[in-house]
C-alpha cells in the first residue's frame, strides 16, 4: 500500500495534461434566434471622422439587450450609404462566448410600390366606397403584376383587371422590407446585456475649408478666419457627436481594424469632458502623413445639412503685396514686329508665411481664401479670392488677388537674331507705367524655357531656376520705368 502511494505522484506526473478547451463562441449555440432592435436611443457615445474625399468613419457605443444563445440584433439609424464590408463590432464588457456570426445590411426600403411588388401572387384587400350602401366595403384581390411606373394588375372575382381604384390594405409587412436602412447582426452571447462598439465607413460625407481674410489699410497686415463647411448626405443624422476632420489626400481607405479598450469613454466621463470643452474650437494633431482636427465640443450633423464651424482665427498676420509682370517662353523663339503686348495687366498677389511668430503656424487645409478690405467709409469690400493647397507649418502662402488697374506694362522686341536651328539672341524693352499716387515695386518674371545667358541689362537680373530669371524694379508714383536687356536662348 505504501509502495502504491509512492508511485502515485510519478503516475500523475506522467499523465498527459488534458488539452485546453478553446473559448466558446457564438457559433456553438443552436436553437431559435431571438430578435432585438437597437435604435439611436441605445447610443452612449457617437463619434464621426470626416475626410475631404466624400467619405467618413462612424464610431458609436450602444448598450443592447441580448438573449442567451443567438440574437439577430437590428442596428437602426445607421447611414444609408454605409459600406457594409467595413463594419467592425467589438464587445466592451467581458463575455467569452461573444461572437459575430453574420452581418446583413438591409436597404430595401418600404414604399407603396415596393410593398405591392412584394405581394405579387398574394391576396390583398381593396377598400372601395359603395355609394348604394353608403359605406366602405372590402374586395379581395390577387396581385398579378406590379411593375414600377405601371398600373397594377389584379384578379378580382375571377376576372383580370387594372385601374381598379381603392385603398389597398396588406395583412402584414414583408420581413425583407425596412422603413430605414438597418444593419442586422447575428450574435452569439451569454450575457443578457452588452456594450458594443460599432465602427463603419460611409460615403456621402465631406468637408472643405474656406478662409476669410481682411487686409489692413496699408496692406501690411491681415486678419484670417478659417471656416469648415461640413456636408452630410449619408442618409443619417448624428446628434451630439464628437467631430474629427482629416486633412490630406488619402490614397485608399482601409476598413477599420479595431480599437484599444482605452479608446472607450463611458457616458458620464464623456459628458464631463464635453462640459469642460464646450467652448473649444478645433485642436490639431499629426496623423500619419495627414493632419487631424478635433472639435472640442459635441455638435449635431443633420441629414442633408451643411454646417459651418470656425477652424481658426489669426490677427495681424504680416503680409506683403506683390505686383508681378510675367512673360511667355515662346516669345524668344520668333521675330516680332515691335510690340509683343501693350497695356498688359500686372498681376497682384498677397504673400504671407504660415509661422507661429507671424500669429499662424498651424497646418492649413486646402480651400478658398476670400479677401476683403475696408473702404474710406469703413465698409468691407471684396477684393479677390484664390484657392490654396494643403499648406504645412512654416510654408509660404501666395494668394492671387487679380490684376492691377493702375499699373500696366508694354513689352517690345527690339531685335531678334537666329543663331542656329533652335537658339537665338534677342533684345527686349519693357515699360511699366504707374498711375497711382504712390510708388510701386514690380517683379518682372521671364520664363526663358531653355539655356539662357543675359548679355546686357539695364537692371540686375536674378536667376530663379534653370529656365527663369527676374528683374525687380521700382516704379515712381505717376511715372514709368523701362527695363532693357539682351539675352541668348537655346531651347533644344
Amino acid at each position: 500500500m505504501r509502495r502504491t502511494l509512492a508511485l502515485l505522484p510519478l503516475l500523475l506526473l506522467g499523465c498527459p495534461k488534458p488539452a485546453a478547451k478553446p473559448p466558446p463562441t457564438g457559433a456553438e449555440y443552436t436553437g431559435p434566434i431571438a430578435k432585438r432592435v437597437a435604435t439611436a436611443k441605445t447610443r452612449e457615445k457617437l463619434a464621426v471622422t470626416i475626410y475631404n474625399q466624400d467619405f467618413g468613419l462612424v464610431r458609436e457605443v450602444r448598450t443592447v439587450d441580448l438573449a442567451p444563445g443567438r440574437t439577430a440584433l437590428e442596428l437602426q439609424d445607421v447611414t444609408a450609404r454605409i459600406q457594409p464590408e467595413t463594419v467592425h463590432v467589438k464587445a466592451l464588457l467581458p463575455d467569452p462566448a461573444f461572437g459575430v456570426l453574420e452581418q446583413n445590411f438591409r436597404y430595401d426600403l418600404l414604399t407603396p410600390a415596393k410593398l405591392l411588388q412584394k405581394y405579387v401572387g398574394k391576396t390583398v384587400k381593396i377598400q372601395r366606397w359603395n355609394s348604394v350602401l353608403g359605406k366602405e366595403e372590402d374586395v379581395a384581390a390577387k396581385v398579378l403584376a406590379a411593375e414600377p411606373g405601371q398600373e397594377p394588375v389584379f384578379e378580382v372575382a375571377g376576372e383580370v383587371t387594372y385601374g381598379y381604384g381603392g385603398r389597398i390594405s396588406f395583412p402584414e409587412l414583408p420581413e425583407n422590407l425596412v422603413d430605414k436602412p438597418t444593419l442586422v447582426l447575428l450574435l452569439g452571447a451569454e450575457q443578457p446585456k452588452q456594450k458594443l462598439e460599432i465602427a463603419y465607413a460611409t460615403s456621402g460625407m465631406g468637408w472643405k475649408a474656406d478662409y476669410v481674410a481682411t487686409v489692413s489699410a496699408d496692406d501690411s497686415k491681415l486678419d484670417l478666419t478659417g471656416w469648415v463647411t461640413l456636408d452630410n448626405r449619408s442618409g443619417a443624422a448624428f446628434p451630439d457627436a464628437e467631430l474629427k476632420l482629416v486633412a490630406g489626400d488619402v490614397q485608399k481607405f482601409a476598413p477599420p481594424a479595431g480599437y484599444d479598450d482605452g479608446d472607450y469613454m463611458d457616458l458620464k466621463s464623456a459628458k464631463q469632458e464635453m462640459a469642460k470643452d464646450k467652448n473649444k474650437g478645433f485642436s490639431e494633431e499629426s496623423l500619419f502623413e495627414y493632419h487631424l482636427y478635433t472639435l472640442g465640443r459635441p455638435t449635431t450633423l443633420l441629414e442633408k445639412e451643411q454646417k459651418q464651424v470656425t477652424l481658426l482665427e489669426a490677427q495681424s498676420v504680416p503680409v506683403k503685396k506683390h505686383l508681378v509682370f510675367s512673360g511667355q517662353s515662346y516669345w524668344y523663339r520668333s521675330k516680332y514686329s515691335g510690340f509683343v503686348s501693350q497695356n498688359q495687366k500686372v498681376a497682384v498677389y498677397l504673400d504671407f508665411e504660415n509661422k507661429k511668430d507671424h500669429h499662424l503656424g498651424v497646418p492649413l487645409p486646402k480651400g478658398i481664401v476670400r479677401v476683403y478690405k475696408a473702404d474710406k467709409s469703413g465698409a468691407q469690400q471684396f477684393i479677390g479670392e484664390d484657392r490654396i493647397d494643403h499648406t504645412a507649418t512654416d510654408e509660404k502662402v501666395r494668394v492671387k488677388m487679380g490684376e492691377a488697374f493702375d499699373v500696366v506694362a508694354d513689352r517690345k522686341q527690339m531685335s531678334w537674331h537666329p543663331m542656329g536651328t533652335c537658339n537665338s539672341e534677342s533684345e527686349w524693352e519693357i515699360s511699366i507705367r504707374n498711375h497711382k499716387d504712390n510708388a510701386e515695386t514690380v517683379e518682372i518674371v521671364e520664363p526663358a524655357a531653355g539655356d539662357w545667358e543675359i548679355m546686357t541689362s539695364s537692371h540686375p537680373a536674378t536667376k530663379v531656376d534653370a529656365h527663369t530669371f527676374t528683374f525687380t524694379v521700382n516704379v515712381p508714383k505717376n511715372g514709368a520705368t523701362k527695363v532693357t536687356y539682351r539675352v541668348a536662348v537655346k531651347w533644344c
